[in-house]
């Protein structure tokens, strides 16, 4: 087995960070780090590239609202709750650092319309929309805020907000049925996950990092690999 060296640091790194009222982003990224999709929104340089393989010549479906600083979450909740008030604010939108945009992995997707809602583009279960929703997974990204999962992600159900996690992670939580809390707990629980992905065993071992010092992970010789911090407390490290 070959032997992985992490700092603690990174537990806040990686495309399967959870972000939500009790994990904030403690990461901010600076423009290197960044893509540009649709037209012009700023994302996290390998989301984006994913992203922009699927929005190649589409003109039905436009990005809304990416990556966000602070400072511009901050303004847009503040706004919301002058605008539409608390109950509406705490529904759709997160409150300053425990954005998903603040990580700049989630985009929010609108039908090409001459009015767009900032805060709840349109984004139907039918049509293009649907069609455009249907081929994300392959592409890394999940539908971030399910109907049903409300109790669990503390946002209402938003079917235009879209989350990168990689692959083969979107595929396994789109077919488990499960929000991305769901999944971090339940990789968490289990010693080794194994799924078959496209005729191949793919593993996924939760690891707990280390309070103090460096943490180890443990991977395969000549393995294809990958880690990820989970904001949360440790790290999932997934191999071929």
């Amino acid at each position: 087995m070959m032997r992985v060296k992490l700092d603690r640091q990174q537990v806040s790194r990686g495309s399967l960070v959870l972000v939500n009222r009790n994990h904030p982003v403690t990461r901010r990224l600076g423009k290197k780090s960044l893509g540009l999709v649709g037209q012009g929104i700023a994302m996290e340089a390998v989301a984006a590239a994913q992203l922009n393989k699927l929005l190649k010549d589409q003109t039905d479906i436009v990005c809304v609202s990416g990556f966000r600083s602070r400072e511009e979450q901050e303004r847009i909740y503040t706004d919301s709750l002058q605008e539409n008030g608390e109950a509406f604010t705490r529904q759709y939108v997160a409150m300053p650092s425990h954005s998903e945009h603040e990580c700049g992995l989630a985009i929010d997707l609108g039908e090409n319309r001459q009015d767009i809602d900032f805060i709840r583009p349109a984004f139907p279960y039918e049509g293009k929309c649907q069609a455009f929703r249907d081929k994300l997974p392959d592409h890394g990204f999940i539908q971030r805020y399910e109907a049903g999962k409300e109790t669990v992600t503390g946002i209402s159900h938003e079917p235009w907000h879209f989350r990168y996690v990689g692959l083969p992670h979107s595929l396994m939580i789109r077919d488990l049925g499960v929000s991305l809390e769901e999944y971090i707990r339940m990789l968490r629980e289990k010693e080794v996950f194994t799924w078959n992905w496209q005729g191949r065993e793919i593993n996924v071992r939760y690891v707990l990092a280390k309070e103090g010092g460096d943490t180890v992970c443990h991977v395969p010789e000549d393995s294809a690999y990958q880690i990820s911090g989970d904001n949360v407390g440790g790290f999932v490290v997934t191999w071929l």
